[in-house]
């Protein structure tokens, strides 16, 4: 015989608190270009420049800086939509989800990318999470999942195949692959276990 742990939060709250997550996320983006443009684009140095050891803290603070309020709004949408559907499985999964691919992310674009140019944006992130969701549903075996995973191929599937070919100088492949080789490895080691099947009642 087993129960479940009643955690008092509902599925309306998870959603509330996924919401409001990533709609704080999405703003901290847009203030920090906002400073960033009032500051002379300040705060471009901390992004990711390839193998410069000096620039290490940027494998992290890169994915929250963007070149221009463009590049911002191009990242907006995707990292709003698909985070708050990873967001929905939990809050601290989540956040340590975001972190893995963060790190994973910031270390591979920092090693792979043509030395002395420098990476900046959220993308990443967001295929990070195109990946983690479209691993998620199957390794986990879940309907929901899969459907979820279906769901963001068919609408950004196109986009993230174009975006981790070297076709445009401009835009950073690798951060875009390792992003999403990122989340895939991420979606594999963030698994939860098969749920028991329930037991016969004998006797």
């Amino acid at each position: 015989m087993s129960t479940t742990v009643d955690t008092g939060w509902t599925q309306a709250d998870r959603a509330k608190a996924a919401a409001k997550l990533m709609l704080g996320w999405v703003a901290l983006l847009w203030v920090l270009e906002a400073v960033d443009h009032a500051t002379g684009h300040a705060l471009d140095q901390y992004g990711i420049v390839a193998r410069d050891p000096d620039s290490l803290t940027g494998v992290v603070s890169a994915a929250f800086l963007h070149f221009g309020f463009d590049h911002v709004a191009s990242n907006s949408v995707p990292l709003l939509v698909l985070g708050f559907i990873a967001a929905l499985s939990g809050i601290r999964r989540f956040l340590a989800v975001c972190g893995l691919i963060l790190l994973a992310d910031g270390l591979g674009t920092w090693l792979i990318s043509p030395s002395g140019t420098m990476t900046l944006g959220a993308s990443g992130v967001v295929f990070g999470l195109f990946g983690y969701l479209l691993v998620r549903g199957f390794v986990e075996r879940r309907a929901l999942g899969i459907a979820v995973a279906v769901g963001v191929a068919a609408v950004w599937g196109t986009t993230i195949v174009s975006g981790i070919l070297p076709t445009d100088s401009g835009v950073s492949w690798q951060g875009h692959l390792c992003g999403l080789v990122a989340g895939v490895v991420t979606a594999l080691c963030f698994q939860r276990p098969a749920r028991p099947r329930p037991a016969a009642l004998t006797g």
